[in-house]
């Protein structure tokens, strides 16, 4: 069976590079915090476009004006919603930044993307809506992952928070974010794929994910508790520039998960992070109980503290031992009209 590929991204990944974050926080998961400066860009929207045979779902989002060296000095969007048409499961996410004619542009330009299924829970951080993707601009995919996928209802509604900046010396008068949805629908006679769960470890843990780099060394480090026992199917990460490295352990168990060596470019910039993968071991294991420390390391060379800057988080996805008992992060409509 064709999966496609599963795609995690913090870039925001990814600046989401895995990047991601959601107001007056800059956060990969509650971000209505950054939205500033110049106002809010009204005129961006989303526009949603399923094409049934190929099921591919093209979630379209802009314009934004760009003007060169603007930084983070440019208008912003505010939080769309979009409806799920089909009844399945996503089995992969293509995201990249165009301009009007569909050309593509530099993803650095995004800082990030956040897509929340406010039907359910993060089953991590329960009291936030599931956070499903994230993008920014190392534009990060993963490989295929056959058997598995996030499960989506007809009528689920997810929220799209993004944020973008330009540091670069051209002008992009109208970028649009353009994320590819590949998906298998429920009535295609193609069997039931087993559900996976987003995993966002955060050394902010269930807070706001952004913070202050220090002149130097930096090191960070949050931890959980799981409430589910399953697998790690596999992990990737997002941090900002000057980020060195993502570490995950199980500390229970003394277990080293993965250990993720960022690629920067000569100033410092995230270019990259790489994704372990655990399939061929069947998933790294996870019992409930078990506390997951994750750690991230940057160097800041610039010899001032640089404000809200740094973010580290790993995200993977988590196959559970036992589905049925994720059935409580489904949310009741009143709690879903919260969210949104």
């Amino acid at each position: 069976m064709n999966i496609g590929r599963l795609t995690i991204v913090i870039a925001w990944l990814l600046a989401t590079g895995f990047s991601t974050k959601l107001a007056a926080q800059h956060d990969m998961r509650n971000m209505a915090g950054m939205k500033m400066n110049r106002g809010p860009a009204a005129n961006v929207r989303v526009d949603v476009q399923n094409d049934e045979s190929a099921h591919v779902l093209t979630i379209r989002v802009g314009p934004w004006n760009l003007p060169a060296r603007a930084g983070m000095d440019v208008p912003q969007a505010p939080d769309l919603t979009m409806t799920v048409p089909f009844d399945g499961w996503f089995v992969a996410y293509h995201p990249r930044l165009t301009d009007a004619a569909g050309n593509t542009l530099p993803g650095r330009l995004l800082h990030h993307v956040a897509v929340y299924n406010t039907a359910r829970s993060d089953f991590l951080c329960p009291r936030r809506p599931e956070h499903i993707f994230g993008a920014g601009g190392e534009m990060g995919e993963w490989p295929v992952t056959p058997g598995v996928g996030y499960r989506i209802h007809q009528g689920d509604r997810l929220l799209i928070s993004t944020m973008v900046h330009n540091d670069t010396a051209a002008s992009y008068p109208a970028a649009y974010l353009e994320i590819q949805a590949e998906y298998q629908s429920a009535n295609a006679g193609g069997g039931e794929l087993k559900n996976v769960y987003p995993t966002w470890f955060d050394v902010k843990h269930c807070g706001p994910s952004d913070y202050d780099l220090d002149p130097g060394r930096n090191v960070t480090t949050g931890a959980f508790t799981l409430g589910y026992s399953g697998v790690l199917i596999g992990v990737g990460g997002h941090l900002h520039d000057y980020g060195q490295q993502l570490k995950l352990v199980d500390v229970t168990r003394g277990e080293p998960i993965a250990t993720l060596d960022a690629r920067l470019d000569p100033r410092g910039g995230i270019l990259s992070i790489p994704i372990a993968r655990f399939v061929d071991r069947g998933g790294f294991p996870l019992h409930k109980g078990d506390v997951v420390q994750v750690t991230a390391t940057y160097d800041n060379p610039t010899g001032k503290r640089l404000s809200d800057a740094a973010m580290g988080i790993a995200v993977g996805y988590f196959l559970p031992s036992d589905d049925r008992e994720m059935a409580g992060l489904r949310r009741q409509k009143s709690e879903e009209r919260s969210h949104q």
